[in-house]
């Protein structure tokens, strides 16, 4: 073998090697997928059958101590998946899912131990909210976690505008599967950590943003890398700036966000329009997405939002809320019973 055949066989091999390997991930993936969605399938008619059989009718005073008895006897059968605690909760679990044509949706997007985390919350919309966004927003289950313990749904559904919006959302029972703005952006964003006053400047706003950059990042969601404020970007010798630009690590692409301390305007749609296009032309990488915008402004008219297709295309436009609403949680709540 001459030298010049060392270096092209290992590139060779490399290549292989790459290319293999990425075969053998997506394999994994799929049989992931598949093997959570059999065994949340399992897990509901294991439920449905303890439900019916065991806590119905005259038995239902033993029930309980029947499914400790059913438990120890599948533990030491099959292991602990079939504890006391989670035969209860595939119990629960049938009891607030009770259509099985709701089953290939859900098992599609999340899994058991996500499923688990959202039987303990009680309220139906509340663990509707975290579903639709733990499936959207692909959160792990330290995600959701975290987006519970921090009060997530509490933060904004006390907001006045956006409580009927979100029931609205979850009563359509389908998550999008496109990657994109579908997975990347939701409406509203709840940054009372920022501390800033009622009437505040652009400037003001984006200061506090960076000085709680790591909370920020977390309310916008999970996936999200800062890569640079103030991003210059020169279009017929003119240099305009772009507020933040952020870049999204699961979706690959880039994240334009403007920053706007009033109502949305149609001309904000032109301007994001203008940085996507420089970004896709001068940013993006090889095997990147195509960038995507998001329009952070007080308010927004949903005529407008639907004749400049800010709900559905590349740009998004979404509210942001800075004071502290949980102050009207109790009244927000009462109003949604």
């Amino acid at each position: 073998m001459s030298e010049e055949d060392g270096p092209r066989t290992e590139a060779v091999e490399n290549a292989l090697f790459s290319d293999i390997s990425e075969l053998i991930e997506r394999t994994r993936q799929r049989v992931s997928v598949t093997v959570n969605t059999e065994l949340v399938v399992l897990y509901w008619h294991i439920g449905k059958r303890v439900r019916e059989d065991v806590l119905g009718g005259e038995r239902a005073a033993y029930g309980q101590e029947i499914i400790r008895r059913l438990a120890a006897r599948l533990t030491r059968e099959y292991g602990r998946g079939y504890s006391w605690r989670n035969l209860f909760r595939m119990v629960q679990f049938a009891g607030l899912y009770p259509d099985p044509e709701i089953l290939p949706t859900l098992s599609a997007k999340l899994g058991w131990s996500h499923i688990a985390e959202l039987l303990l919350l009680n309220d139906t919309d509340e663990r509707e909210f975290y579903a639709a966004h733990a499936a959207r927003e692909r959160w792990s289950v330290r995600t959701l976690r975290e987006r519970i313990a921090s009060q997530l749904y509490v933060r904004t559904i006390t907001d006045d505008d956006s409580a009927d919006q979100i029931i609205a959302a979850n009563s359509e029972s389908q998550v999008p599967d496109e990657a994109g703005p579908n997975t990347v952006f939701r409406d509203p964003y709840v940054l009372d950590f920022l501390g800033l006053p009622s009437k505040h400047t652009e400037s003001q706003l984006e200061t506090a943003i960076l000085d709680e950059i790591q909370r920020f990042l977390l309310e916008l969601g999970v996936g999200f890398a800062f890569v640079e404020r103030q991003k210059r970007m020169t279009v017929d010798n003119r240099d305009f700036r772009l507020d933040l630009l952020l870049y999204h690590i699961t979706e690959r692409c880039y994240v334009a966000v403007e920053l706007k301390t009033r109502p949305l305007d149609p001309g904000d749609y032109g301007q994001m329009l203008l940085y996507l296009r420089w970004l896709d032309a001068h940013q993006r990488h090889p095997g990147d997405l195509a960038p995507v915008g998001l329009i952070l402004c007080t308010d927004k008219g949903a005529e407008q939002v639907k004749l400049l297709g800010l709900d559905s295309g590349e740009i998004r436009a979404a509210r942001y809320l800075t004071r502290d609403v949980r102050e009207k949680l109790p009244a927000r709540l009462e109003a949604m019973r």
